[in-house]
């Protein structure tokens, strides 16, 4: 008799994982994502109350869930978090201070720049060498966006910031991909939250967005989900230096 394939599970029970960004929006979502499919998630954000609420909220569902207090740009604090071995690193924090280009500050270009790009890089390096000293494989990921596929109106620096973590991915991938260590980026569009609440006010920024994504919406945090699990389970095995695109279609043109 024919012996058939198996899907790889998504299950994650017995992992670790840190979710960084996880006190609200996608990195909320992308720590309910693990959460729900069995992983212990230390939830990693700079307001502590909040993540008090949230990992709370977490743990009345069943799920297994620590707040860990933490500024992504303070890279003493950031290693020693990753002083022990996750299985799976999520990234989550952002900036974006959206600007013409010849309105832009240097102080608002490095503010972008550090939370985006540079701290994203460090908190890569520290998890890899962490899972490398323990000898572990592990899934890093990173939420980046579309905008690291194409340019926006204003987003000259964030643009920059998100092709720079695309590029970095590559880069890394090549570089760990013997240790097990697999990395990839998550590219959503435009994403319902409380941050986005502003340009979806925007008439003018909406009829864009709008114009710009194929499917008839915008998107969800329950859209990313799914490539979470997918990412960091067993189901990826085979899956590093490359990107998710969830842009309901922002891309294809």
């Amino acid at each position: 008799m024919t012996e058939l394939p198996r899907t790889p599970p998504l299950d994650l029970s017995g992992k670790r994982a840190l979710v960084t960004g996880a006190s609200s929006g996608i990195g909320l979502g992308c720590a309910v994502a693990l959460a729900e499919a069995g992983a212990h998630v230390v939830c990693a954000a700079r307001r502590p109350d909040v993540l008090a609420d949230v990992v709370a909220a977490m743990q009345a569902e069943g799920w297994s869930a620590e707040a860990l207090p933490l500024d992504q740009t303070d890279l003493e604090a950031v290693k020693a978090a990753l002083g022990q071995p996750y299985d799976v690193v999520l990234n989550s924090a952002g900036l974006a201070r959206h600007a013409p280009a010849i309105e832009t500050t240097p102080e608002d270009f490095d503010a972008v720049v550090n939370i985006n790009l540079r701290s994203a890089f460090f908190l890569s390096s520290y998890a890899a060498k962490a899972l490398m000293d323990a000898g572990k494989p592990g899934s890093i990921i990173h939420i980046s966006s579309q905008m690291g596929h194409v340019g926006g109106i204003d987003r000259s620096v964030y643009c920059a910031t998100k092709h720079g973590v695309e590029g970095m991915v590559k880069s890394m991938a090549i570089e760990w991909g013997k240790a097990g260590i697999r990395i990839n980026t998550i590219c959503p569009t435009f994403i319902r939250t409380a941050l986005t609440k502003v340009t979806f006010d925007n008439p003018e920024r909406y009829a864009w967005i709008m114009d710009k994504i194929k499917l008839p919406r915008v998107g969800e945090v329950s859209d990313i989900m799914g490539a979470v699990q997918f990412l960091a389970s067993d189901a990826s095995a085979m899956v590093t230096g490359t990107h998710i695109l969830i842009d309901g279609g922002w891309t294809a043109d």
